[in-house]
């Protein structure tokens, strides 16, 4: 089941929150089969274990991933999608999907599982795009940075010059006005 916004620039998904566990590398398929391992083996010091498999909101949109409690829409984990660094549905499990991100205050990655039924091929095509979008607005802004600097420095340049011409035709009137 999928929402999307007025301005058709945020979407929503209901999954199954199968769980986050700290990778230690950012990408791969082996980190997701590894990840997908580790939330089946029971660990009771784990919270990120305990508060597995509740449905949740998968909120997507153009800078973030937020993760959302289903009844109360309360926020569990943001993730901007410049942290993001792999998305791929589970090779054992077709139903299975899930990203890594880093950790916004740690030098850490996180592994975020999830469970949809019908929805794992789009989301992991749609959190592509979306990351893909995002980096594409980043260079533009990027981009335009640049530009802004090189017309400054053109201008500044063209100041110069203009200065330097002025002077030029100043001491070409002065020697005209003293030969009359």
């Amino acid at each position: 089941m999928s929402d999307t916004s007025e301005d058709d620039k945020e979407i929503s998904f209901r999954v199954k929150f199968l769980g986050r566990v700290e990778v230690v590398r950012p990408d791969g398929l082996q980190i997701l089969e590894e990840a997908a391992r580790s939330l089946q083996t029971p660990d009771e010091y784990s919270t990120e274990k305990a508060a597995k498999k509740s449905k949740v909101h998968l909120f997507l949109s153009l800078t973030e991933i937020d993760i959302l409690e289903n009844k109360t829409k309360f926020l569990l984990y943001p993730c901007p999608l410049s942290t993001v660094s792999f998305c791929a549905i589970l090779p054992s499990s077709h139903k299975v999907f899930g990203f890594v991100a880093r950790h916004p205050a740690a030098d850490t990655y996180h592994c975020y599982l999830f469970q949809s039924k019908k929805f794992s091929h789009v989301l992991v095509s749609l959190i592509g795009d979306a990351f893909r979008a995002s980096k594409k607005v980043e260079s533009v802004k990027g981009g335009r940075d640049l530009i802004v600097e090189a017309l400054r420095h053109k201008n500044k340049m063209l100041q110069r010059e203009n200065t330097e011409v002025k002077k030029r035709l100043a001491g070409q009137n002065d020697l005209i006005i003293g030969t009359q």
